[in-house]
């Protein structure tokens, strides 16, 4: 088991406490069951009657309903570890993602991290399920089948403990293969998800020139490539179990052999020959089980490996405790900041600085790739930067606590994202506890009201998932309205009128007018009209250009 999982998911250690003592309780069981099944057929074969035997009867009977009884307590136990796991599991990915910020994030595939946190985690029910307890008990039963034996027939608890290895052996050969095949086979399913996301993204633009259908081969090449590798993942599951199931019953048959040619000999008890071949099969079916359960587990466990690489990725160092300054009077400065991005030539940004007056309005504009969107994530903490410093007043960004910063920034990238619901939850994910009054204040002063005095339900109309039920102009107001509702003394904003037509940008432009008045901001612009409501424009491209 992989110690990362006591670590990330604390419902498995509860779920091994459990699943060790119903292991115990199993053990003791199928030998109880094993030595009165023998003690009721040798019975019989001395001639004791049906009264004779009704004790061993209803002893045998009773340890039978025990086994069926820890085996429900088992499978109940694993089904709910399984799903407290991945629901931690989950809640820890989502939390890390956030933390590493856009930026960082950006390094996973979108689309791959997406399938990992939904579907890619419910592949952790057969290994919580099946490999994991059957694991717990082939460590205590053989054991103990072993010594029991050992107290019945020392011989056979001999063939017993120098063939019971080799299925362990076997099961490592085989599952390094089948390790190999499911990796294979999730690389496969990520690079499948990945692309189809791409293909649906792009489609307008596909369709434009003519290349959706060779897109569309193309998924069905990945997606053949993908079948290709699940189908040898069962191919070697299938082979692995006939090698276990052989390799078990030529064991079982050399235990037989020798007990048969004793008792006939007169040298064993008819008992005792029972209970060491009612037993021996116990000592290797919890090995050929977990052989067979390994396979429907492999899935999961390369999905929790994947899953412990995004945990794993270095969280910004952030050490600041230091409250914010008043951002009424505190001034915003960028001294000689300088980033780069790991893996990439050159430097996003360099040598910037610049002094942001409390109130001012500043519009920062360049080239493409000058880095204007990369100023805007080191001022919000989400870049580290490589040289240089951000200070608000006289606070290194740093030395803040980077939690209350952020609760002082309102922030509107260049494609701000709309999740399925109605508009209302989409304004409203700038502040949960927002009461109707104000989310309708806010919705006025992005200039929705007349959108969605228009849409049938108003408010609580779908937008869609990413705002497709919305026109760009509308997906941006509400993207603005969530900066209302905020009410943050600082605004960062990120191209807001960009892929706009003309009316559309004028509508929006009234919004942004509105947004700014009274408070300090920092606006990434492109077109004159958004330049015009600043009080001064900084080209970024001049005062300085990436190494």
């Amino acid at each position: 088991m992989d110690p990362r999982l006591l670590r990330y998911a604390r419902a498995t250690r509860t779920f091994i406490g459990a699943s060790v003592g119903l292991g115990g309780v199993a053990a003791l069981l199928v030998i109880a069951q094993a030595w009165l099944l023998a003690t009721v057929i040798a019975g019989a074969f001395d001639g004791k009657g049906l009264s004779q035997l009704r004790l061993a009867l209803a002893a045998l009977l009773a340890v039978v309903a025990g086994r069926a009884a820890v085996a429900w307590g088992a499978e109940l136990a694993a089904g709910r570890s399984a799903a407290l796991a991945k629901r931690q599991l989950r809640a820890a990915l989502l939390e890390h993602v956030v933390a590493i910020g856009p930026s960082r994030a950006g390094d996973e595939r979108t689309a791959a991290t997406a399938t990992l946190a939904t579907g890619g985690l419910d592949a952790l029910d057969a290994y919580f399920s099946l490999y994991l307890p059957q694991l717990l008990l082939a460590a205590i039963v053989p054991a103990a089948v072993i010594v029991s034996l050992l107290a019945a027939d020392w011989i056979s608890a001999a063939i017993v403990a120098l063939t019971l290895p080799l299925i362990p052996v076997f099961m490592a050969l085989v599952g390094a293969t089948t390790r190999e095949r499911t990796t294979s086979e999730m690389r496969m399913l990520h690079r499948l998800a990945g692309h189809f996301l791409d293909v649906v993204a792009g489609l307008p633009t596909l369709k434009i020139f003519g290349a959706a259908k060779r897109q569309t081969q193309v998924l069905g090449e990945v997606g053949d490539r993908h079948r290709v590798a699940a189908i040898a993942t069962l191919r070697v599951t299938f082979l692995s179990s006939l090698v276990l199931e052989l390799l078990s019953t030529i064991s079982v048959a050399l235990v037989a052999v020798e007990v048969g040619l004793r008792l006939l000999g007169g040298h064993l008890g008819l008992r005792t020959a029972l209970f060491v071949l009612v037993l021996t099969p116990e000592a290797y079916l919890p090995l050929r089980a977990l052989g067979a359960n390994y396979h429907a587990s492999a899935e999961g466990v390369a999905s929790a490996e994947r899953a412990f690489e995004v945990l794993e990725t270095p969280l910004p160092e952030r050490r600041g405790r230091a409250a914010v300054p008043d951002m009424a009077v505190a001034e915003l400065s960028v001294e000689d900041l300088t980033v780069s991005y790991p893996g990439r030539g050159g430097a996003a940004l360099a040598g910037i600085s610049l002094q942001v007056a409390p109130g001012e309005v500043v519009a920062v504009t360049g080239r493409s790739g000058c880095g204007k969107s990369t100023l805007l994530n080191a001022i919000l903490g989400f870049t580290p930067s490589a040289a240089g410093t951000v200070c608000v007043g006289d606070v290194e960004l740093g030395e803040l606590d980077i939690a209350a910063w952020r609760r002082h920034v309102a922030w509107l990238p260049q494609r701000p994202w709309l999740y399925t619901g109605s508009i209302a939850d989409n304004v409203r994910l700038a502040r949960h506890d927002a009461s109707d009054d104000e989310v309708w204040g806010a919705v006025r002063a992005a200039g929705l009201a007349d959108v969605v005095a228009r849409r049938a339900g108003g408010i609580d109309a779908s937008v869609g998932e990413g705002g497709t039920l919305l026109s760009a102009g509308e997906r941006q107001r509400v993207a603005l309205a969530r900066l209302f509702l905020r009410d943050a003394p600082l605004l960062l904003l990120d191209e807001p009128t960009a892929n706009l037509d003309g009316a559309t940008e004028d509508e929006v432009l009234v919004a942004v007018r509105r947004l700014i008045a009274g408070r300090t901001a920092i606006v990434v612009a492109h077109r004159p009209a958004l330049m015009a409501l600043a009080d001064r424009v900084i080209d970024l491209g001049r005062v300085a250009v990436p190494a």
